[in-house]
């Protein structure tokens, strides 16, 4: 059995707009900066004490063809003027010892501020039932990231977004936004 943790995460966002869809999407990607990659979508954990590296420092571990692991967040649209965003949420643990979450949202209508704050919630909230943080989901967003960041047990919640208007010709509009893992 091989066991990949990886130590190292890049987040991006991208967008991108073309008559075909795939083609859209490969746009979206090179927007980003990944779509020299072989990307291998994965689930939701950001591992323990993983380093934010920088797009700079990310450009130079990016590889031609190399499996790359992400959680990835895409939507896309040919509707006219639809607006649609992608977003991963970050919630990460005090305990550098303890892993976080990452969330992915794919939403048409909203805005990027909207998005990202769901998204956040997403992976705050699961971290706090992880963690065993009480909380009233009933309350707001901004109620409850106050009571997560009081408990002590969660250091930091953030997002990355991309939203974007359909093209006004009807072309396909594509938008991502991806956490990057690395060894």
């Amino acid at each position: 059995m091989i066991v990949f943790v990886p130590k190292k995460i890049f987040f991006t966002k991208g967008v991108g707009r073309h008559k075909d869809y795939l083609q859209s999407f490969e746009l979206a990607l090179r927007s980003a900066g990944v779509e020299r990659c072989n990307l291998v979508n994965v689930s939701s954990i950001l591992p323990p004490g993983c380093r934010r590296l920088s797009s700079a420092e990310a450009e130079k571990v990016l590889e031609p063809g190399a499996l790359t692991f992400v959680v990835m967040a895409r939507t896309a649209s040919n509707e006219p003027n639809r607006l649609i965003a992608a977003s991963i949420g970050v919630a990460q643990p005090a305990d550098e010892t303890a892993y976080g979450y990452l969330s992915e949202h794919h939403s048409y209508g909203e805005t990027d501020e909207r998005a990202g704050e769901y998204a956040e919630d997403l992976a705050a909230t699961m971290l706090a039932t992880t963690l065993g943080v009480p909380f009233d989901p009933a309350v707001d967003w901004d109620e409850r990231e106050r009571q997560y960041k009081m408990s002590g047990k969660i250091l930091r919640t953030f997002n990355v977004t991309q939203s974007a208007q359909g093209d006004k010709e009807g072309r396909w509009t594509a938008v991502v936004a991806m956490a990057v893992l690395f060894p």
